[in-house]
Parts: structure tokens; sequence; C-alpha cells
């Protein structure tokens, strides 16, 4: 190869390194789901609970933190991730309350596959950020079921159906309305649960 063709050959992967056609790979902000720690209760149950990983669609099964702005096109935000897909951050948010509270003497989740006598479970419908009236608020809903180990018998089902204002329309703040949201669905279905089990264990 002549000198002159060499330089040019040199000059060509040096333009292509510079103007790379790959996309660059997008900076990202991982937000782990804000949780508050409920108050510890005097035991008062002797039954196991096993918390399930509740079902979700392909939209709210995932890292993305989703968001429906006015209309029915569903979107997310850009540049922000979940820690872990939203299915996984409520069940982990769920047994943390359960322990929290205490009540329940044995608690588990799916992940260990532990043997317990009742199981709470259910389905995702909502985990995401509405606007109304100019105002961002992060929405939390689960029909949650509570089941009979060995017979799969539903014992109870209730739907929890949570929305929290957020103070402003930026990601942080949605992501704050989200702990808040997640913190009264907490409350509410551990004291569900603990009232519905007691009930089934004693009939």
């Amino acid at each position: 190869m002549s000198r002159l063709r060499l330089l040019a050959a040199v000059a060509l992967l040096s333009g292509l390194s510079a103007c790379s056609i790959w996309p660059q790979s997008e900076v990202l902000s991982v937000y782990r789901l804000p949780a508050s720690r409920l108050p510890a209760q005097p035991v008062s149950s002797d039954w196991s609970l096993r918390v399930n990983t509740p079902y979700s669609n392909q939209l709210l099964d995932s890292t993305r933190i989703s968001v429906i702005p006015p209309g029915d096109q569903v979107s997310a935000y850009q540049g922000v991730r979940w820690s872990d897909r939203a299915p996984l951050l409520l069940r982990d948010r769920l047994v943390a309350a359960f322990l929290d509270d205490g009540r329940i003497n044995a608690v588990s989740s799916d992940a260990s596959r532990l043997h317990a006598d009742l199981e709470l479970g259910g389905d995702l419908r909502a985990f995401h950020s509405e606007y109304r009236d100019g105002r961002a608020l992060a929405r939390i809903q689960l029909e949650a079921r509570l089941i009979e180990h060995g017979s799969l018998r539903i014992l109870a089902s209730r739907r929890f159906d949570i929305s929290q204002v957020a103070h402003d329309t930026s990601v942080a703040r949605v992501v704050e309305a989200f702990g808040q949201a997640s913190d009264q669905l907490a409350r509410e279905l551990v004291d569900w649960t603990v009232h519905q089990g007691q009930t089934a264990q004693h009939n």
C-alpha cells in the first residue's frame, strides 16, 4: 500500500470513530421506591404468610416509570428507571411492611419458595403517574387475594386503589408520591390481611 493510500485509510478510520453511527448509551437515574417503617405491633398470630409477586401486564412489568398524560397515550419518564420491576418493588415493599408490623409470626416471599399457611397475591392494575388538572399524582391499584396454601381456596379479596398527589411535576417529587402511596397501601393491606387471616384460621 502506498504511503498516500495508507494516510487516506487512517483519516477515514479517524472520521468514523469521531462520528460513530452507534447510539450513545443513555445516562440513567435509578430510583428506589421510598418507604416509611410501620409501627411495630405485638405478635398476635400463629400462622405464616407468603407474599407473592403480583401479576401485571407487560407495561407495568418493567423498570420504566410509567406516566399517563392527559389522553389515553401511555408514556414513560425519560432517563430514569426504578431499581427493579414494579411488581417486585411492590412485593418487597409489602414484605418489609409485614415484618415491621410484626403481628404475623412468620413472613416470606415467593423468592424463597418457603411453605406458608396463607399466601397473599393478586393483580397489579396500576403503578403509574397521572396528570389531573395540571397536577401529577402517583396511583397504585392492587386486586389483592388471600389464599389458603393447600387448597388454593380464595379466603378473601379486595381492591386497593391509592392515589397520592405530588408536590410538583418533577420526577423526584413523583417518586416521593409513589413512596407515600405505597406506605398507605401497606398500612391498609397489612391491617386487612391480619384481620382476614385471623378470621380464616379461627373458623
